[in-house]
Parts: C-alpha cells; structure tokens; sequence
C-alpha cells in the first residue's frame, strides 16, 4: 500500500513570518526562497524521522482486507479517518458506516481496525479506499519544538550557504538537526 496525499498541508510546521524573524530578513525580497527552503526542510525532516508535521489527508488502497481486518498505516501519527469506500463489481464506491473503522493511533505503526463482517470488495484490484487525516495537528504549535527547530536549523543552514554546499555534504544530515530528530525516529527492537 503505497499512500497518495490528497490535501495539505494547510499551514508549514514554521511560518514564514516565523524563519524572516529567525534569519533577521526584513522585506519581502527572499520570501519565495525562504517559504521553499521551509518546505524542503520540512519534507527532509519528515523523512529523517519517519513521521508527518502538521495535517494531511491521505489515501490507502487495499486490494481486500488484511488477516484480522488490521491495517497497518505507513503515516504516523494517525489523527482521523476522513471516509472510507468499498469499490463494487461494477466500479463504484459505497461508502462505509462512520463506525466500520477504528484508528489505534498509539500503536507503531498506526492501526485501523476493521468491522467484523465488513463486505469484500467487488473489484479485484484497488477494491477499498481509506481516506485518512495524519500529522500532528492543523496548527505549527501543533508540531513539536524539537522538529520545527530541525525545520529551522535545515533552512536556514540552506538559506546561508547557498552554491557552498559540496557533492559529499549533500546526503548527509548535519548533526545538530540529526540529533533534533533521535529522539521522533521509529526504534525496532
């Protein structure tokens, strides 16, 4: 299962107001600049450490329903379920009771549980739709400090070496925002 985002995010985990002042910019000549680094900053960061800032809306396709009805969800944290579809025989998508679904968003991964008794899908392919709202919330205070000072830290480390950055740099995490993330990686026992 291979999630496709379909809204967000709404608002960036540091607001651009939030890096100018952080970067002592005043003017708008580098807005577009500053706002792109936060993106990119914002993507490496939740890739680094496995987890979504603020809130998204996700789609997962399921072939049929897992052993157990238990969904494993590959976006953490799990907030919501948004809506949810069973695609028929003849390709149309009846949606599912509010209450089919339940999120166990503690679990790591996170958890949808399916109904006893829901219906197989009549496709064969793609047959069930979860619509799923993951991050930590809508809001930048939503997200923790640790993360949007990583935010931060990576942006603005972008923003001042502009063109210095060498071909074995690149890849590598520096440091300070590696150690800002340890502590929001997924361990595996």
């Amino acid at each position: 299962m291979t999630p496709m985002l379909l809204e967000g995010p709404a608002a960036e985990p540091v607001t651009l107001d939030e890096m100018k002042a952080y970067l002592r910019l005043d003017g708008a000549e580098e807005d577009g600049l500053v706002a792109s680094l936060l993106s990119a900053a914002r993507l490496l960061v939740e890739a680094h450490a496995g987890c979504i800032t603020t809130h998204r809306t996700w789609r997962l396709v399921l072939d049929a329903w897992p052993p157990g009805g238990i969904v494993r969800v590959p976006l953490s944290p799990l907030a919501a379920i948004a809506g949810a579809r069973l695609i028929d025989a003849d390709g149309e998508a009846q949606e599912l009771e509010p209450g089919a679904l339940a999120v166990d968003g503690v679990a790591d991964p996170p958890r949808i549980l399916a109904s006893p008794g829901l219906p197989k899908p009549g496709a064969a392919f793609n047959g069930i739709e979860i619509d799923v709202i993951a991050g930590y919330g809508p809001a930048p205070s939503d997200v923790p400090e640790t993360l949007r000072e990583a935010i931060r830290a990576l942006a603005a480390r972008w923003f001042e070496q502009r063109g210095e950055a060498s071909r074995t740099d690149a890849p590598r995490l520096p440091a300070d925002v590696a150690a800002l993330l340890s502590a929001h990686r997924r361990v595996r026992l």
